[in-house]
């Protein structure tokens, strides 16, 4: 399939415009490792200007035209938005696919997710205007109180390559619809569709500068906004590392942020489960969007019961995964990202192997793909707890196992992890997964599958997984910032001061 890559520029104040050093980046194939085009690369002085425009946009006359606009006002662009994605969907998705390497049919999916959470903040930002000025009960009668909820202001959202788009718009969408202007950088390893959402905005209308998009390195552009004095949030999805370093900037301004980090989330399966089921939501858990999802369960604890018979079927099921193309029919694991993920993934399972662990299956180059960087998903067992491949996020199709006898043993070994961002639990005793949901120390609980995600309902983790939500309503406050105001409504003088004698 024959795919066209458009040239664009960087997207400031709502025009395509050519960064300050006119510097670029190539865009790679991953499956074949080609380079099919270019992304404009901005540096600290095209941050610069973007900020300057969404400043401005914020603050154009009084900030009537966004920031204190009805929410209904913004509902109607964010429509006009979710209804351009639809209507692009199958070139947004090709975009996707052959940029980051994710399998076209999970691409295609992703894309009307982005449709359904600019949908979803539309009628969020409708709401916004009932809540406004919402009474306060105060235990005096002399006085009245309500809430306004305004926009944090400035908005510098940071976003990862595994969900390029869908990931973008957990950010943008809500920051919009609170009444924010917004900067959001995507990552350099997968940006395309990202600037078609440029391209999209251009065309429904939105006003100048409130939203702005820059790629490039982090280094050169995502480092600049993160430290930025006029911008008033940081919005990140990424790294442990890199999360630490965007919170050290922020520190130093007393800027507010938010992180989803890294995880290495667990999935507990008890001795009760129909196996067949557990291995396939085991296996999506796992190696879902080619294995690099920052929630992914890639810690397998089986009951020592079950636990020949369900790594057999397992290893036999993930040799059954087609690997190819992600535009091949059935295709349902594509390559990593780059050449970079590509090696740290089979470094770790090269490591795993020197530990002393077992590789059950995969970790290398299918023997079918010459070019690509492609690695088969792989099982590990013989684990111990103090392993590279046990403790830390390889963000690739690795899945690790151990076993355990004991409900108590299982949650133990679950929470013994520097992360908390997600777990799952298996078994057909409900009460059973209803303690084991409590006991979980992270912010996202799957019972009997892993991995399904409704912009309706929250999104984060804990340690060092992150703190702040995504989506759902917490989504929306994120971005907005509470005022009360206080009316003293008495006819009479306060009276604690005594009056001068009059004369």
């Amino acid at each position: 399939m024959a795919i066209t890559v458009p040239r664009r520029q960087l997207f400031i104040g709502g025009q395509w415009t050519d960064p300050v050093r006119r510097k670029t980046l190539p865009v790679v194939n991953p499956a074949t490792e080609d380079i099919i085009g270019y992304i404009p690369a901005a540096t600290s002085e095209d941050v610069e200007l973007a900020v300057e425009a969404a400043r401005n946009a914020l603050t154009r006359n009084k900030g009537k035209d966004w920031a204190r606009a009805s929410g209904a006002v913004r509902a109607r662009y964010l429509r006009a938005i979710a209804a351009k994605v639809t209507e692009r969907k199958s070139e947004l998705a090709n975009l996707e696919a052959i940029d980051c390497g994710k399998p076209l049919d999970e691409a295609a999916w992703d894309v009307d997710d982005v449709a359904g959470c600019f949908e979803y903040y539309a009628d969020l930002a409708e709401g916004l205007d009932a809540k406004q000025k919402a009474p306060l009960s105060l235990p005096l009668d002399t006085f009245k109180g309500y809430v306004l909820r305004e926009p944090i202001g400035v908005v510098g959202l940071i976003t990862p390559w595994n969900y390029p788009l869908l990931m973008a718009v957990w950010k943008v969408a809500p920051a919009l619809a609170a009444g924010c202007t917004a900067i959001l950088k995507p990552s350099e390893l997968a940006s395309l569709t990202c600037l078609e959402l440029a391209d999209i905005c251009r065309e429904v209308g939105l006003p100048p500068g409130v939203l702005n998009i820059l790629t490039g390195l982090g280094t050169e552009a995502g480092a600049p906004l993160a430290s930025h004095p006029h911008v008033d949030k940081i919005v990140f999805t990424g790294s442990t590392a890199t999360g630490s370093s965007i919170m050290t900037s922020a520190a130093k301004l007393v800027k507010p942020v938010s992180l989803e980090l890294g995880g290495k989330s667990p999935i507990i399966v008890f001795d009760d489960v129909d196996i067949d089921k557990a291995v396939e939501w085991t296996m999506f858990g796992c190696f879902w969007t080619n294995g690099q999802i920052c929630s992914a369960t890639s810690r397998l604890l089986v009951h020592e019961k079950i636990a020949d018979e369900f790594l057999d079927k397992l290893v036999k099921w993930t040799k059954n995964i087609k690997i190819s193309d992600p535009f091949e029919e059935g295709c349902r694991l594509g390559p990593v990202v780059s050449k970079g993920q590509y090696e740290r993934v089979v470094k770790f399972v090269s490591n795993a192997r020197k530990e002393g662990a077992t590789v059950l299956c995969g970790g290398t180059r299918p023997g079918h793909l010459k070019k690509g960087y492609f690695v088969e998903p792989a099982i590990i067992s013989n684990v111990t707890t103090s392993m590279e491949i046990w403790r830390d996020e390889v963000f690739g199709p690795v899945l690790c196992v151990k076993t355990f006898s004991t409900e108590d043993e299982a949650i133990q070994l679950a929470n013994d992890s520097q992360f908390g961002l997600a777990g799952a639990v298996l078994s057909n005793d409900l009460e059973r997964c209803d303690r084991v949901s409590k006991a979980f120390e992270a912010g996202i609980v799957w019972v009997n599958c892993s991995q399904p995600c409704f912009c309706q309902a929250p999104w984060g983790g804990t340690k060092r997984s992150g703190f702040g939500r995504e989506l759902g309503e917490w989504g929306l406050e994120n971005y907005l910032s509470v005022k009360q105001v206080t009316q003293y409504i008495s006819n009479e003088p306060w009276g604690w001061y005594k009056p001068p004698s009059k004369l």
